[in-house]
C-alpha cells in the first residue's frame, strides 16, 4: 500500500538533531531500552519514508518551556511541504496561549502537539481549559502524549480517565492519543475509552504490547478513529508498518489506519 501517513514522529533542525537524539536517548535508556533509527534530521525523515511507502509524515514537536513557541514555529515554517506537515507545540505556562493557537491557525498548520511529562501539566487541569476551548473553536488538531512516559517516573499525568473527563467537557477537540490511547496502561484503555469517540495512534506499543490486546482496543475501537504513527526516529516506520499489518485487522481496516482516517482528519481543518 503506498501513500501512507504518518500521524507521529519527530524531527528536529539540522544544527541541533544529533545532540537532541543524544539527550533524549540517554533520558530513555534510564528505564527503558530505547534505540534512535534515524538522526534526527528532516531528510533523513524523508529518506525512510520513500523506503517505506509513506506520503506524509506529521511531525510533533514539543516546547518544553514558553519561549520555544516562537524558535519552535519558525522551524515549522520552514520545513512545511507537501509531505511534512509540522505540529507546533504550545507550553501549558505561555501568558499568550490563546493568541498562540490563534497565531498556528492563520499560518495554515494543522495542529499542536502537548506532552503532560516534557511541559509538567496533567492533561485535565483546568487551567488548560481555556487553551482547549480556542483548539476547539478553531478546529485544530491536538496530539497529546498519553499514558505513561518511558523516561519518567509513573505518574498519571495523561490517563485514560483523565483523556475522558477532558472531551466529555470538550466533545468537538480534535484530540488525538498517542501511543495506543495511553502508553502501558491499556487495561484503562480497555475500560474508559475502547469505542468511544476517541482518536488513538498506534506509535510506539505495538511491540510493547500483546498482539490480543492490540487487536482488541482496535476491533472494537470505532473504526474511523484508529491511526498509524510511527514515533519515528524512536521506532523504524517499516517495522511499524509490519507490526501493524500483523495484526491481521483486515484490508478495510488497514487502508484506513495507514491512509483514509489522517487524510480525513487533516482535511477538517
Amino acid at each position: 500500500m503506498n501513500g501512507m501517513i504518518d500521524f507521529h514522529t519527530h524531527a528536529f533542525p539540522d544544527a541541533l538533531a544529533d545532540r537532541a537524539v543524544q539527550v533524549l536517548l540517554e533520558e530513555g535508556r534510564r528505564m527503558y531500552d530505547v534505540n534512535a533509527y534515524l538522526d534526527g534530521k528532516v531528510s533523513s525523515l524523508i529518506a525512510s519514508m520513500d523506503r517505506s511507502g509513506i506520503e506524509k509524515s506529521i511531525i510533533c514537536s514539543i516546547a518544553t518551556k514558553p519561549s520555544q513557541f516562537g524558535p519552535i514555529f519558525k522551524w515549522s515554517e520552514q520545513i512545511m511541504s507537501d509531505r511534512i506537515i509540522p505540529f507546533p507545540s504550545l507550553h501549558p505556562d505561555a501568558a499568550d496561549a490563546e493568541d498562540q493557537v490563534r497565531k498556528v491557525r492563520d499560518r495554515g498548520f494543522r495542529g499542536v502537539k502537548f506532552h503532560p511529562y516534557y511541559q509538567d501539566f496533567s492533561i485535565d487541569e483546568e487551567r488548560l481549559f481555556p487553551v482547549y476551548r480556542r483548539l476547539e473553536q478553531e478546529g485544530l488538531i491536538v496530539v497529546m502524549h498519553t499514558g505513561f512516559d518511558l523516561a519518567f517516573e509513573r505518574v498519571r499525568k495523561a490517563a485514560p480517565a483523565r483523556i475522558v473527563h477532558v472531551l466529555d467537557r470538550f466533545p468537538d477537540l480534535k484530540l488525538v492519543t498517542t501511543h495506543m490511547g495511553s502508553w502501558e496502561d491499556w487495561d484503562e484503555v480497555e475500560k474508559h475509552m475502547m469505542g468511544r469517540n476517541i482518536y488513538m495512534e498506534v506509535s510506539f506499543s505495538l511491540d510493547c504490547m500483546d498482539r490480543e490486546t492490540a487487536r482488541n482496543i482496535i476491533l472494537n475501537h470505532p473504526k474511523e478513529h484508529v491511526l498509524f504513527g510511527s514515533d519515528s526516529p524512536w521506532a523504524d516506520q517499516a517495522q511499524a508498518i509490519s507490526l501493524l499489518k500483523s495484526l491481521g485487522l483486515g484490508e478495510e481496516r488497514e487502508r484506513l489506519i495507514l491512509r483514509d482516517n489522517a487524510l480525513k482528519l487533516l482535511s477538517s481543518v
